[in-house]
């Protein structure tokens, strides 16, 4: 059986907040064998574009991104919080290697086309580069990966973490037995949002379109749970959505997607 590999996608308040940012790494930092953090950042970003007097521009929760907002999300994904999360695994004496998806070409993207809404320099995703990200897993290095892809002609794009992270999930699950999670603010899936403890313990593909329909999940736990099964479908192991309570691999807290 391929070696395990654990990648867990981490956003919102988790990473954006010193306590929960601290717990996360001490937590991350107990898995065993090779692991990948892909990282979110938008509440800092939004922070530092109104700073800099930058208007920010949200359409159903997605970020329209212009030359001026593509500055702010590199400087502050690439920079601030990726460096402070590298800093912080390091002090716990973690190989942290903090990327973008243009470092190494190991995440190349198209920019988005226009439809209905100009995202601007949105990107999505057109290939992983498996290989060298293998390749540093073999040398124990552990990537962090900010929510930032390139053109290859020179453009860095702004891109969905969650997609990302299933991205990557789906390149080495055909050398790695791959668990994804996804880790934010809740204990998992939730059947009442008003409880947090009202947590879906198993979601299969059916049973997602069913809660869809109900409206019993909407809006952005939508392309997260997209995104999981997509990931499935491309060969990864297990999927698992949970708290930083939960990112024990071994407790099973939380929201596990099955196909059936």
């Amino acid at each position: 059986m391929s070696k395990e590999l654990t990648i867990v996608k981490v956003g919102g308040k988790v990473v954006e907040e010193a306590e929960s940012l601290s717990r996360l790494l001490k937590d991350f930092s107990a898995i065993k064998g090779p692991k990948i953090l892909v990282h979110g950042g938008g509440r800092s970003a939004t922070a530092m574009a109104s700073r800099l007097g930058i208007e920010t521009k949200m359409v159903e929760g997605r970020r329209i991104t212009d030359e001026s907002m593509l500055e702010v999300v590199t400087m502050v994904y690439a920079g601030l919080v990726n460096k402070n999360i590298v800093a912080g695994l390091q002090a716990l004496k973690q190989n942290a290697l903090g990327m973008t998806g243009a470092d190494l070409n190991i995440i190349q993207s198209r920019k988005r086309a226009v439809g209905d809404i100009d995202y601007g320099f949105v990107g999505d995703i057109e290939t992983v580069n498996q290989k060298d990200l293998s390749n540093l897993l073999q040398q124990n290095a552990v990537p962090v990966i900010a929510p930032l892809t390139h053109d290859g002609m020179g453009h860095m794009l702004n891109t969905n973490a969650d997609t990302m992270a299933s991205a990557v999930a789906a390149a080495l699950a055909t050398q790695f037995k791959v668990t994804l999670v996804f880790c934010f603010e809740k204990k998992g899936v939730l059947s009442n949002p008003d409880d947090d403890n009202s947590v879906i313990s198993i979601i299969t593909a059916d049973y997602f379109a069913q809660l869809k329909a109900e409206k019993i999940i909407t809006e952005g736990m939508i392309p997260k749970l997209e995104n999981g099964f997509n990931a499935l479908n491309n060969g990864v192991h297990q999927i698992r959505i949970t708290n930083v309570d939960g990112l024990n691999i071994s407790n099973n807290q939380g929201t596990i997607l099955t196909k059936d």
